[in-house]
């Protein structure tokens, strides 16, 4: 099994990477005088940035993160992985520069944010399709109404018979986050009206992957980029939302027209303090959102228009 947000920026980018290609000696020359000023600029820049949330963002951040170390090797930056809820938790207690998140931010955390007086700025970083999986093995469901997830996950089905009529009597082995995570939220709202989960639950996405692998009874849910991950030993569920057809796919193409019903943003919140007063963390995040559209490709996810990323980088130079 493989294991494995809205502002903007504007990334120090070297000409050199513009001007690497031109042939002749002069091009070559200036080149290599902006490629010493760019190191010497990056040189400049030191620190520490602390940032905690989704794990299903996670992989965006990291990615980011692996090439701005390689540009800005005096900047460390932190990137946990407690869940959206958890680094809400710590960047409302202060601990953050930054918080991932895999649904939009609540009004209870709105308003403890604003109890303790901390501005923040949210930034879209790409899009993610929700995706419910069922064991490899599984022969009978290939498509899954909104009544019939709702069924399964509030406990009402104990069989898949319970489901479908048409189902086998197996008994449902359901698996889902647990409460630490933007998905379980996510998934709470959009198909259980906010209600309880009842499913054996993990924090560790991985953990729920590799249970609906070794179950043949087993259904799961996560991000869309631990299923492209996984796809070779799971088998993803099409969803219908409206009682009509035999539901969809979950693909780049339907998470991005928002057809696919379980589709939903990654965002990244941002103390605005911090991108004030540090120099390191108003860096990275100028970086990330200059990278975040071919690092959420990269990382299984869907990314955002050139214009919106474009949009963030002038909602982040608004933060003075």
């Amino acid at each position: 099994m493989k294991k494995w947000q809205l502002v903007g920026s504007t990334t120090v980018l070297g000409t050199a990477l513009l001007l690497g290609a031109c042939g002749g000696a002069a091009e070559k020359s200036d080149s290599k005088s902006e490629d010493k000023g760019s190191n010497t600029a990056a040189k400049d820049i030191k620190g520490e940035v602390n940032g905690d949330g989704s794990s299903t963002v996670a992989p965006v951040t990291e990615k980011i993160n692996e090439q701005f170390n390689a540009e800005y090797p005096d900047v460390t930056v932190s990137i946990g992985t407690s869940g959206t809820g958890g680094g809400f938790e710590k960047f409302i207690a202060g601990e953050t520069d930054f918080s991932n998140a895999s649904r939009d931010i609540k009004d209870e955390e709105k308003k403890a944010l604003e109890d303790k007086k901390i501005e923040y700025t949210e930034f879209k970083i790409a899009s993610d399709g929700l995706t419910v999986a069922v064991n490899k093995e599984n022969d009978f469901v290939d498509y899954l109404t909104f009544d019939e997830l709702k069924k399964i996950y509030s406990g009402e089905a104990k069989t898949w018979k319970d489901v479908r009529a048409d189902f086998p009597a197996d008994e449902i082995k359901a698996f889902s986050p647990d409460q630490s995570h933007g998905t379980y939220d996510f998934f709470s709202e959009e198909v259980l009206d906010e209600g309880e989960i009842k499913a054996e639950k993990n924090a560790d996405t991985n953990v729920i992957v590799k249970s609906v692998q070794d179950n043949k009874a087993g259904i799961g849910f996560f991000g869309y980029n631990f299923y492209q991950e996984n796809k070779d030993n799971l088998k993803a569920v099409k969803i219908q939302k409206e009682g009509k057809g035999e539901g969809v796919e979950a693909t780049e193409e339907s998470v991005k027209d928002g057809s696919y019903p379980l589709s939903r943003p990654l965002y990244i919140y941002a103390k605005n303090d911090s991108l004030k007063k540090n120099e390191a963390f108003k860096t990275f995040m100028k970086f990330t959102l200059e990278k975040a559209k071919d690092a959420s490709k990269e990382s299984g996810y869907v990314p955002l228009e050139d214009k919106e990323y474009e949009e963030a980088v002038k909602t982040l130079e608004a933060v003075k």
